[in-house]
């Protein structure tokens, strides 16, 4: 299955796997030019398959997750292989930012370019690959399964930054990409849900105490609920506010949601 990665991934067996060390897990990353930008991957030791590919969005602060024990050890724990590209301070949306690139929107690069160069290299397409993001990229990948449902049927989200619109004039790329606020506002993805189109495993949480981010994931659940859209959601942990300490925090239960979600697509 891995023919293409055995120069980057020599065989294991799951027994030595299982006892990696998080140094050993954590050198398993790799960081590749790959469907013409920078990504890093990860390919589990020891898996003769795969349950599934995860596509992992980052946040405004352009963290990856190749210095991060924690969901690295569930990465390998659950046999996910992991895709996590640089998209910049781009929101992942359907709109070009100059920051990632001046004709190709984030969104457009995800479903034309990345998501074929995973099926060629890992062989795994559609819908065995799931959405999982933080903060700015939590609320990318709402946006692209709500998009993409049939494609995207799992996703997960870790505080994602719904009301991104509340930056706008902040003097960060979102100031280019929007004429104004409400423009910005009509992006997002609580004005953007479809009632018949809609991934069918979706799961997202945040901190009571993320004070910038909480009311709006919270709108976001209400709507869904009062559409009768299925979805879980996690609004009563505490721990940390909008930062990784949450993050890695509810990384376990994110996890947990995207393999069950998997195992049924």
């Amino acid at each position: 299955m891995f023919e293409a990665l055995k120069n980057l991934f020599p065989g294991m067996s799951a027994q030595s796997a299982a006892a990696l060390s998080d140094t050993a897990l954590l050198s398993r990353w790799q960081r590749l030019q790959a469907a013409g930008r920078e990504l890093e991957l990860f390919v589990p030791a020891g898996a003769e398959s795969l349950a599934g590919v995860v596509l992992f969005l980052h946040g405004h602060g352009e963290v990856l997750l190749s210095d991060n024990p924690v969901f690295t050890r569930l990465f390998q724990q659950h046999r996910l292989a992991v895709v996590c590209p640089s998209g910049r301070r781009s929101w992942w949306l359907d709109v070009v930012c100059e920051e990632f690139d001046p004709e190709v929107t984030p969104q457009q690069w995800l479903v034309q370019s990345l998501v074929p160069w995973i099926g060629a290299t890992l062989q795994v397409e559609p819908p065995r690959i799931a959405l999982l993001g933080v903060s700015m990229g939590g609320q990318g990948v709402l946006q692209l399964a709500y998009r993409q449902a049939m494609k995207f049927p799992v996703v997960a989200a870790i505080s994602p930054a719904v009301d991104f619109h509340q930056l706008y004039g902040a003097g960060i790329p979102l100031d280019q990409m929007f004429p104004d606020a409400e423009a910005a506002r009509q992006a997002t993805v609580v004005l953007n849900l479809h009632p018949l189109q809609w991934p069918r495993y979706q799961y997202f949480c945040c901190d009571p105490a993320d004070l910038e981010w909480y009311d709006g994931v919270s709108r976001l659940g209400m709507k869904l609920s009062s559409s009768g859209i299925l979805h879980e959601r996690d609004l009563l942990i505490t721990g940390g506010g909008h930062t990784w300490e949450y993050f890695n925090r509810m990384a376990e239960r994110a996890l947990e949601h995207v393999v069950r979600g998997l195992g049924q697509v």
